[in-house]
């Protein structure tokens, strides 16, 4: 740990007077048998060089005692508290509702932070006045796969232009990664909303900002972020991502943009040029003799956009690949389908009928 920085809610003895009175701030983190990543992340809050009091308290909603037995050994200083319902969204709540300090950060178990992120969180918080501030989601792999999650996600081939993907200009933005908040405004506001199992980030920025609050991106802020390890996890994941964006609509409809717009569009394209294909074949059976002529003009017309779609991801990777010497780009074009097409058959299927115990 960091001399001035203390985990579990004591203030530091001894400060620097260049550092006395800065607020203290409380770390939340919800886990759900993260016992796999979750070391890392504490071991970014205990590495910070903030001047202020820290304290860092996981919500804790695993299925086994893993996850709590980890924190025990090798983290005697923080606190747990037990999530029974498993979702990210109440995990947050109970964390904040066990909180101390009047700056709230939120951490995620496969999240990690540099050394400086809570110090210049904390100073930008200040110097913007905002009600939230934070910055971008940085994907790094340690598999040839997740590396290839990590190269699409942090461009726009998968990440649509977000800033907090992709980067930017600091200033006002809808939503940031993860987020250091003045706790008044976020009690203020509800606190995260429990209905909700993805997306609950956005979804209380849009509360925020509503209430006329300012949400404050800082590019400086970067975070560490560890991707899922499969084809298969990251299509649960994104589908978790487009069925609860669904949700957050039906709650801020203004909020869409072009870039959410964009994978439903092209999976209905996707499924409009397959009709268009099985029509045109069942033309060229000879099943209806009269209309055969028009076979080969639709096979065709069914064949370009699905055509220009796998070119786009093929140039892209290839971009990808020769501008940074990566050959998990290989991979990129599986990827970025695999992005698009489960957020948008999330999106067209919408969050569950009843909320269960959330995606880890």
């Amino acid at each position: 740990m960091c001399p001035g920085t203390t985990v579990g809610g004591i203030s530091p003895r001894g400060q620097h007077p260049a550092t006395a009175g800065l607020p203290g701030v409380s770390v939340v983190v919800p886990a759900r048998d993260a016992e796999a990543t979750l070391a890392a992340a504490l071991d970014s809050v205990l590495a910070q060089d903030y001047g202020g009091a820290v304290e860092a308290i996981v919500a804790d909603g695993s299925e086994t005692a893993a996850t709590r037995e980890l924190v025990r050994r090798r983290f005697p200083g923080v606190r747990v508290v037990p999530n029974p319902r498993g979702g990210i969204s109440a995990g947050l709540n109970l964390a904040l509702a066990a909180a101390r300090h009047a700056v709230v950060a939120r951490l995620d178990a496969r999240a990690a932070w540099p050394s400086g992120y809570l110090a210049r969180a904390v100073a930008t918080l200040e110097r913007s006045g905002a009600v939230n501030v934070g910055g971008r989601q940085h994907a790094a792999g340690t598999t040839r796969f997740e590396r290839a999650v990590a190269l699409v996600t942090n461009t726009p081939l998968g990440a649509g232009g977000a800033r907090y993907r992709v980067g930017g200009r600091e200033g006002p933005v809808e939503t940031v990664f993860l987020g250091v908040f003045r706790r008044a405004a976020l009690e203020a506001a509800g606190g995260w909303d429990e209905a909700l199992l993805r997306s609950e980030d956005y979804e209380l920025n849009c509360r925020l900002r509503a209430l006329g609050g300012t949400v404050w991106f800082d590019p400086a802020l970067s975070v560490a972020y560890r991707p899922r390890g499969s084809l298969g996890a990251l299509a649960r994941q994104y589908f978790d991502y487009g069925r609860w964006k669904r949700a957050v609509l039906r709650r801020h409809p203004r909020s869409l943009r072009l870039r959410q717009a964009a994978p439903p569009l092209l999976l209905a394209a996707l499924a409009a040029s397959a009709l268009l294909a099985v029509c045109g074949a069942v033309l060229a059976a000879g099943s209806f003799p009269a209309l055969a002529p028009a076979a080969g003009p639709m096979l065709r017309a069914a064949a370009v956009f699905p055509a220009g779609y796998a070119l786009l991801l093929a140039a892209s990777a290839g971009a990808l690949g020769l501008g940074r010497r990566r050959a998990e780009a290989m991979l990129a074009p599986a990827v970025a389908a695999t992005i698009h097409l489960a957020w948008a058959a999330g999106f067209f299927a919408g969050p569950p009928a009843v909320a269960g115990r959330g995606p880890r």
